[in-house]
């Protein structure tokens, strides 16, 4: 019998500016691989087969690297690009290690310098002639590649993110580095913490500001922002909007005057200066969540759809009833 791993549980916990998530990680024993291969996987319609677990991985994006800690395979990873911000503290060790390839997209020379058998993905814009090398490219080079399936854009894209697409996900990493068992456990622990999620009463309107000022990028109406705040019991302003992310005018924005504001913290647009962007803006300084100080704060590398997804609901629910008690 395999023996059973304990998974790396994230637990609900009030997030303040600009703080990473804390996350609960009881000790993980190293992962013995399980799984059946070769392993064949329709991938944003590409097709990819695993005759064995990737022992040597390169991550681009947050969402990847994470989802390999949170397996306890992050000793796999030879390499880290585009990473939006630092690990949860329980991960910091393990994470120590690991060199960055480029602080934003790599290019294909430095992935392959790296000597992967897998290039792993938050993004499939990683997938390029100017950044990691074209998938048919790296896949002739004996490179496989594979991008976390909320971020399909070419074909595969969710028609609407929930939670079973984001736990299956899980499991489907846990059956590509051949883990399925560590899998399943983080995907109970995370099903029952998303269980004991208290929603907001009344269904409180919420912009997701997630980056720009002139013309403000915002979370839409199909992918992770939104069903997070769905989670919080938060009604999203951009709801109708037929994306993940979308622009969104200003005059749209105080024109719905939301109940709270979801800031989404990064070291290229801190969500200090988001404050201090509506603060200072005679346009939307008269807005009830300005003039109130209805913040909530949600670091970047938990906005995308990931093993911190449950997390980052649970502290936006968390967030809003705090905001309620002032």
């Amino acid at each position: 019998m395999a023996p059973r791993f304990a998974p790396l549980a994230l637990v609900p916990a009030l997030l303040l500016g600009g703080c990473a998530a804390s996350v609960a990680a009881p000790e993980t024993p190293s992962p013995t691989p399980t799984a059946a291969f070769p392993l064949t996987i329709d991938n944003c319609g590409t097709e990819v087969t695993f005759d064995a677990a990737p022992e040597r991985v390169v991550t681009i994006k947050s969402t990847s690297t994470e989802m390999m800690l949170a397996l306890g395979v992050g000793d796999r990873i030879v390499g880290t690009a585009f990473q939006d911000g630092p690990v949860p503290e329980e991960w910091a060790d393990a994470a120590s290690g690991i060199p960055s390839l480029a602080d934003k997209m790599p290019n294909e020379e430095t992935v392959l310098a790296s000597e992967p058998d897998l290039v792993y993905a938050g993004w499939e814009s990683a997938f390029s002639a100017d950044t990691a090398g074209e998938r048919a490219e790296l896949a002739s080079l004996g490179v496989a590649s594979y991008v976390q399936p909320a971020a399909c854009q070419s074909a595969g894209r969710p028609a609407k993110l929930d939670f079973d697409e984001v736990f299956r996900e899980i499991e489907q990493a846990g059956d590509i580095f051949g883990v399925p068992q560590a899998a399943d456990e983080l995907v109970a622990a995370q099903q029952e913490q998303l269980a004991a999620i208290e929603p907001a009463d009344g269904s409180p309107t919420a912009l997701w500001w997630s980056s720009g000022t002139d013309t403000p990028y915002v979370g839409a109406g199909i992918g992770a922002p939104e069903l997070l705040l769905e989670t919080a019991g938060l009604t999203n302003i951009a709801a109708d909007v037929d994306a993940t992310w979308a622009p969104l005018g200003w005059e749209a924005i105080i024109a719905a005057d939301p109940d709270v504001i979801v800031l989404v913290d990064s070291d290229w647009n801190s969500a200090q200066h988001k404050m201090e962007y509506l603060a200072g803006n005679p346009a939307t300084a008269a807005m009830t969540a300005v003039t109130e100080q209805r913040y909530i704060v949600v670091p970047f590398a938990a906005s995308e759809a990931g093993v911190r997804s449950v997390w980052a609901a649970a502290s936006i629910a968390s967030q809003y009833a705090e905001l309620g008690q002032k």
